[in-house]
Formats: structure tokens, C-alpha cells, sequence
């Protein structure tokens, strides 16, 4: 097999076959039944967020399976897979290059962040962003420049929106909360209700490891939060402080 001087795959017709075995893999694990009730819960109807997503109704352990088999693939068939209609090609994709970020150096994790930034387009279903945001551009991020995610944050693109706000559960994890707290700030006003639970999420996150910052942000803001960024927040409260908070709320 011949590598670049980056370390990235060069094609070749054995490189096509391997991405072809990839998804023949992911075609045998499909489930119709399993597909029709992803349809509905990740709303692929006419006008929903999810419209025209296919699914192929495979778990996320089958995918992450097939990803560490299938760990090897190129960019550019990452990038196919990316570019599929079939959510679990997308997916698949997604699993790998997490894998792949995680054995990188320096030089080609700076390769990963790039393409992933540049197909946020097509990281386009809350679990494609859920899955990845945090364990790829917000572990590199950690200790970097953070400017790209207060971009996203104000994008017209719902989901680059999320990958904003999820990215950050990294810095969560090592108890670093000012950017989460600033983008959840930025995002009071959204107007989609996967904005919502994603900063209530990260919210929530932030109060089981320091109770006193959440609560702080909740003081300057329980009153105009939407209700379900809100209700997420304070999930794991107590019953009698749950309904505290949501008294004064809008």
C-alpha cells in the first residue's frame, strides 16, 4: 500500500474495492423495520430537520464496529461517504475519522480539522454531530484558538450550530465552562429546539461537575431561557428545586 508524504492513503482500485466493502458490510446489517422507526424519530418528512435522510436501520455499536474494521479509509472515501444520502454512510464516516483523529499526530490532526470543517454541511442530524463535534474539533480546540466555534455559533446552518455548543463538552470534561457559558448565552434566542436541548445538555454537564456555575447562569437567565433549554439544565434537580426554577421562567 503507498502512502504521501502526509500520510494520507493514495487511491488505487484496491482502495475503491475497500470502500465498497464497507458498504456491502453496511447493507447486510440493514434493518427495514429498524429504518422506518429511525425515519420517524430523526424526522426525514417533508419540512422537518431530517427531511429525505435515508436509513439503512443499523445500531450505532454494528456501525462502530464496521468503523474500527473499516479505520483505514482515505479522506477522499471518507469524503463519499460523507457526500451519501444513506444516514449510516454519513455515519460510518464520522465513526472513522474520530478514530482516526484519536491516532494522529499534530500535523494530521490538523488535516482532520480542516475537512471536517469543511463538510459541517454534510454532518446534518443531531447524532452525526453528537458523535463527533466533541471528540474532534473540541478536543484540538482545547488549548487552541476558539474563535471558530463563536462562528458557528451564530450560523445560519442549524447544525453547525449544535456542532458549536457540542464541541465544547469537551472543555466540559476538563472542567473548563467559559466557552460553553458564552455560547449557551449566544444561542438564548435560537429558534429551533435541538439548539435548545443541546445547550440544556451542556448546561446540565457543566452543573454535575460544578453546581455553582450552572446555577449562576441560570440567576441571569431562568427567566428568559426557553423552557426546554431549561428543562434539560436542571434534568437531575431535585423535584421541589426543579420547580423553582421553572416558576419564573416564559
Amino acid at each position: 500500500m503507498v502512502h504521501d508524504r502526509t500520510g494520507e492513503r493514495e487511491k488505487s482500485p484496491a482502495m475503491e474495492i475497500f470502500l465498497g466493502q464497507l458498504k456491502a458490510e453496511l447493507q447486510r446489517l440493514a434493518d427495514p423495520e429498524r429504518a422506518r422507526i429511525l425515519s420517524r424519530f430523526f424526522k426525514t418528512g417533508k419540512g422537518e430537520y431530517g427531511e429525505g435522510d435515508v436509513f439503512l436501520g443499523i445500531t450505532v455499536p454494528e456501525q462502530r464496529s464496521v468503523a474500527k474494521r473499516y479505520h483505514a479509509l482515505s479522506l477522499k472515501d471518507i469524503e463519499k461517504l460523507l457526500l451519501s444520502g444513506t444516514h449510516e454512510h454519513r455515519l460510518a464516516a464520522l465513526l472513522i475519522l474520530v478514530i482516526q483523529y484519536k491516532k494522529a499526530d499534530d500535523r494530521s490532526r490538523r488535516k482532520i480539522i480542516d475537512f471536517y470543517l469543511s463538510h459541517t454541511g454534510r454532518i446534518n442530524n443531531w447524532d452525526l454531530v453528537d458523535l463527533s463535534a466533541e471528540k474532534i474539533l473540541g478536543d484540538y480546540l482545547f488549548e487552541k484558538d476558539k474563535s471558530v466555534l463563536y462562528r458557528l455559533a451564530q450560523s445560519r446552518n442549524l447544525w453547525e450550530r449544535r456542532i458549536a455548543i457540542i464541541a465544547t463538552f469537551a472543555f466540559i470534561k476538563k472542567n473548563v465552562f467559559e466557552d460553553t457559558l458564552r455560547i449557551a448565552e449566544m444561542v438564548l434566542n435560537d429558534q429551533h429546539d435541538l439548539i435548545h436541548k443541546a445547550a440544556g445538555w451542556m448546561l446540565r454537564e457543566i452543573g454535575k461537575r460544578d453546581l455553582k456555575s450552572e446555577e449562576e447562569f441560570l440567576k441571569k437567565h431562568h427567566r428568559s431561557m426557553p423552557r426546554t433549554m431549561l428543562r434539560y439544565a436542571i434534568e437531575r434537580f431535585e423535584p421541589d428545586r426543579r420547580r423553582y426554577w421553572m416558576s419564573g421562567t416564559r
